[in-house]
């Protein structure tokens, strides 16, 4: 997941921490790189610390072992002195840095530095330039987590399951997001194409149009005079207040039960996803709880809303994901609706996002696993549903009809029996 307690991510803040439940990174997040920053001033004459400051040095006697890191800047001051050909300390210090998230193994733990924050800044208050697709790893591989609705790799044919295999004819050669974003990432109007494996053909080429991605993450309407539909397409910021503001409307227009769509939904702010289930949930109970490394535990509890008792199903796919598996474990554990469709994507840790001063970027770490309320951890599990309903391959090649969605079909079915 992908989550934030304080909503707003400002560029302007010198210093902020959040809880993030990302879990699936959209086409806009970059570069898996951290920073490993010690006291505020570095002095080398060539392997040799120079004389700093006394807050410097207390840190650095808080790290243990710290001339292990000796070999990092003999090796830099051997690249410098010795390779024939351009070199940039700059790039060293970033392939350095990123070798050391790539070497944890955690696809959910990455640097930004200024221009990837920015974008993720930009993507997290729903609007950046891109094909609009979340993508994630899944069974080692680049894969398509879901198209955004309207976006240009919907448009495209992209769609959710899809391995992308290569960008523009370059194989994609390690299971990386991140690398694979850098790579799909363009300006605005000019082509990419995509080569994906597909379950049901062999591989093929995707072409899309980079174009501004505007997310409208709340929809819904009122079905046969009492039966409300709303969609939720990510956990970005202001989702709960743009849904408790539809379920108001929805029940001003007669809404007597509710199908909840959360298929294709990659995650986002855990504060978000917690509000959303409140609406279900009575105050005070439990949502979610994390637990870190240390064993500590924290819990995320309902502030109650407008939709307890509401007769209600919930729709997941393996695009589900994240934020979303936190709303769908919690109504599940508490009986709050049945769940429909096949089993979620299965993302169960929680990442801090730390921004640096001075415009270096920033940093999301995965820092705790997240539970439902019955204590499950659903990573690399999912959550599985009450009804399982897959969608035909005949159906989803072709353009979407949600007459013909066996899914959507068996939401509509069950809450007209729970409303008789």
């Amino acid at each position: 997941m992908e989550e934030n307690n304080s909503k707003n991510i400002k560029k302007n803040n010198k210093y902020k921490k959040s809880l993030i439940i990302i879990g699936i990174v959209i086409v806009f997040i970059f570069s898996n790189i951290m920073f490993f920053y010690i006291g505020n001033v570095f002095a080398f004459n060539g392997l040799s610390l120079k004389s700093v400051s006394k807050d410097v040095a207390k840190d650095l006697g808080d790290i243990k072992d710290v001339k292990k890191y000796d070999l990092l800047f003999q090796v830099r001051d051997a690249l410098l002195a010795k390779y024939d050909g351009e070199i940039d300390d700059d790039t060293l210090l970033e392939a350095a840095i990123k070798g050391m998230t790539q070497s944890l193994n955690d696809p959910y733990t990455i640097f930004m530095n200024s221009d990837e924050y920015k974008s993720f800044v930009e993507q997290s208050e729903g609007h950046f330039v891109g094909i609009g697709a979340q993508l994630g790893i899944k069974d080692d591989k680049v894969t398509v987590v879901a198209p955004i609705e309207g976006s240009p790799a919907e448009e495209a044919g992209l769609k959710s399951g899809d391995v992308i295999l290569k960008v523009d004819g370059k194989d994609i050669t390690e299971p990386n997001v991140e690398k694979t974003i850098s790579m799909i990432k363009g300006e605005q109007g000019k082509p990419v194409t995509l080569t994906v494996a597909r379950a049901s053909s062999q591989s093929l080429d995707i072409t899309i149009i980079r174009d501004v991605i505007k997310m409208i993450s709340v929809k819904g309407e009122v079905l046969d005079g009492d039966i409300g539909y709303i969609q939720i397409s990510s956990f970005d910021e202001d989702v709960a207040k743009n849904f408790k503001e539809k379920i108001i409307e929805l029940k001003n227009q007669g809404m007597k039960g509710m199908i909840l769509d959360l298929r294709g939904n990659p995650g986002g702010f855990l504060g978000e996803a917690v509000n959303v289930a409140s609406q279900f949930i009575p105050k005070g109970k439990v949502v979610t709880y994390t637990i870190d490394k240390y064993d500590n535990k924290q819990e995320s509890n309902s502030v109650g809303g407008e939709a307890e008792g509401m007769p209600l199903v919930i729709l997941i796919d393996g695009g589900s994901a994240s934020a979303s598996e936190v709303v769908t474990g919690a109504l599940r554990d508490y009986g709050a609706g049945t769940t429909i469709g096949t089993t979620s994507f299965g993302k169960g840790v929680v990442q801090q996002l730390i921004e640096f001063k001075d415009g270096n970027g920033g940093l999301k770490v995965t820092t705790s696993k997240y539970y439902t309320p019955n204590g499950e951890n659903i990573h690399k599990v999912g959550i599985k549903p009450d009804i399982e309903v897959t969608i035909p391959e005949e159906i989803l090649s072709k353009e979407y009809d949600r007459s013909i969605d066996p899914q959507f079909n068996k939401a509509l079915e069950s809450i007209k029996d729970k409303l008789k």
